[in-house]
């Protein structure tokens, strides 16, 4: 979509809320609320909806208190957090084009990931020409916010984990929830495969989930691409990528969203999938409250058909044990990332804006994402199942929390610090394993179908892994990475130490001017066209090899 259609689709998804708007509302130039306005604060979100719902509940009744007013939250729902980031990218780009001023449609970005509130708070520059001289039109997407230091001290109690920042120092973003990335899995599939409970990332590897995995598009989902990068950061590059690969080829599909992976899980059309934990935990609720339901409707039928109290208790049994559904985040080799939420820069509301800031770090808020409907400080009607990022509520009320998980004991280091991987695992994933998915699982097919393939081999198989000539040819060819042309001849996109200056050269366009790519293309598509043939003739000629091995 180009940067205007962008624009326009940004403006129109924004226009609901603003419509709601009361029609007394006005605000002055500054954001300061008139005598005649009924308070309000306009949030872009990629939340589902009963976040929204409870947050608004628990900030009118938290404002009515603190302030004697009341409050309206109007929300605002363009797609997920790459699609908010983009549609805003677009937006602030559009007006500085135009020498307008940007933003003014909406107050506060919440949720997302703290890679994407990094990018937010980076200033956008565009070049445009004003009576003939040239100059750069610049300004950032969010505007830095220095809440009081009693609130976040209170809050927080630290300042990262695990070398993870909960909040950005100079104040541009606040994490508001903890999120952590790991395998959703549905334990009755995995029993009729006869596969263990998954508890590391190269678990998905396991030729017993041939057509079994659940995957999203990495380019779509920004929850999916940091659990993709927390793997490559803490089992290296070249691992995790074979971790994926293989995942890929084991997969069924690839979904566009973040949700659908657990859906799919536990509809029993996959029997694992890689998942952020909120997403899992929110279904596995969802499968909890429909079995309360079926017992309690089958009850009242029994009950009416006056049954006898033995078939009743059976009953009840066997529709009590649903579906299994468990979420792991593999220990050593996970990350917790902050949920944040964020300014935008010429809010319209900015005051209240700010107050809901304070809000979401206050023990009102955090005491929403995990405890039990109807209880003290609890949600009104929806179970959130979601970790709070207030580390007391783990020291002292943990009892309370639904999900006993403490992100302290999950929170892994990094191993591989190299920012670098991130922008590659978008195009190398959709190349590598979605583009060419059918020669990837035909490829793959061969492999595990070899005779010398060990099945006793948990995790990854490498060609090292096997004494067998052509399997391990095979697996050499399998795990293959394409060369990279750049100025000064083609480097290896399997030696991480490059990364870096492929991606400046490449996707930063350093190297624009040297003819590196054809000049009408984007790099990352001229990349694409490049990878897409080399791992489609790779694949391809495991298969061949495999059809010559069985004709032989």
């Amino acid at each position: 979509m180009s940067r205007i259609a962008l624009a326009i689709a940004f403006v129109a998804l924004l226009a609901t809320p603003l419509l709601l708007r009361p029609a007394t509302s006005s605000t002055d130039t500054r954001g300061a609320m008139t005598s005649q306005t009924k308070r309000q604060v306009i949030i872009l979100t990629p939340s589902n909806e009963q976040i929204r719902m409870e947050f608004t509940w628990a900030f009118a009744a938290w404002h009515m208190e603190k302030f004697g007013e009341t409050v309206d939250v109007q929300w605002s729902t363009p797609g997920g957090a790459i699609d908010i980031r983009r549609m805003l990218v677009a937006s602030w780009e559009s007006r500085l084009e135009k020498n307008l001023p940007v933003g003014g449609d909406a107050d506060l970005v919440f949720g997302g990931g703290s890679f994407e509130f990094d990018t937010l708070k980076k200033e956008i520059s565009v070049s445009v020409t004003n009576g003939g001289e040239a100059r750069l039109n610049s300004a950032t997407i969010l505007e830095p916010v220095e809440l009081p230091a009693a609130i976040v001290q209170q809050c927080y109690g630290m300042s990262d984990i695990a070398g993870q920042k909960l909040y950005d120092p100079k104040g541009y973003w606040y994490g508001v929830a903890l999120a952590t990335f790991g395998i959703v899995m549905n334990m009755d599939q995995l029993d009729k495969l006869h596969v263990p409970e998954l508890k590391s990332w190269s678990d998905l590897a396991d030729p017993r989930l041939f057509g079994w995995v659940s995957l999203v598009n990495p380019s779509q989902s920004g929850s999916v691409l940091t659990a993709f990068e927390s793997i490559t950061q803490r089992v290296g590059w070249l691992e995790g990528i074979a971790i994926m690969r293989r995942a890929g080829a084991n997969a069924r599909g690839f979904a566009a969203s973040g949700p659908r992976v657990p859906i799919d899980v536990s509809s029993g059309d996959a029997a694992a999938g890689v998942a952020i934990d909120f997403y899992a935990r929110f279904q596995i609720q969802a499968i909890s409250d429909a079995a309360a339901d079926a017992r309690e409707q089958r009850q009242d039928q029994q009950e009416d058909q006056q049954k006898d109290q033995r078939q009743d208790q059976q009953q009840d049994h066997q529709q009590g044990q649903g579906v299994q559904l468990i979420f792991n985040a593999p220990l050593g080799q996970s990350s917790v990332d902050p949920d944040p939420i964020g300014l935008l820069r010429n809010a319209p509301n900015r005051e209240t804006a700010i107050r809901f800031m304070e809000f979401c770090l206050s023990k009102d808020a955090q005491r929403l994402w995990q405890f039990r409907v109807g209880t003290p400080g609890g949600p009104r009607e929806f179970e959130l199942r979601r970790m709070p990022i207030m580390r007391s509520l783990y020291t002292n009320e943990f009892t309370r929390f639904i999900d006993q998980v403490d992100p302290l004991a999950i929170a892994s280091a990094v191993k591989f610090d190299n920012s670098s991987m991130r922008a590659f695992i978008p195009i190398v994933f959709s190349t590598m394993a979605m583009d060419t998915h059918p020669q990837l699982k035909a490829a793959w097919s061969a492999i595990i179908s070899h005779p010398a393939y060990p099945r006793d081999h948990h995790g990854v198989v490498h060609a090292c892994d096997v004494a067998d000539a052509q399997l391990k040819s095979w697996l050499e060819k399998f795990d293959a990475l394409p060369m990279v042309p750049t100025p000064q001849g083609d480097k290896p996109l399997a030696d991480m130490d490059q990364l870096k200056s492929l991606r400046d050269g490449w996707l930063r366009e350093g190297w624009k001017d040297n003819h590196v790519w054809p000049a009408q293309s984007e790099p990352a598509d001229a990349l694409r066209r490049l990878f897409l043939p080399f791992f489609k003739e790779n694949y391809q000629w495991i298969v061949d090899q495999s059809l010559k091995r069985n004709t032989a």
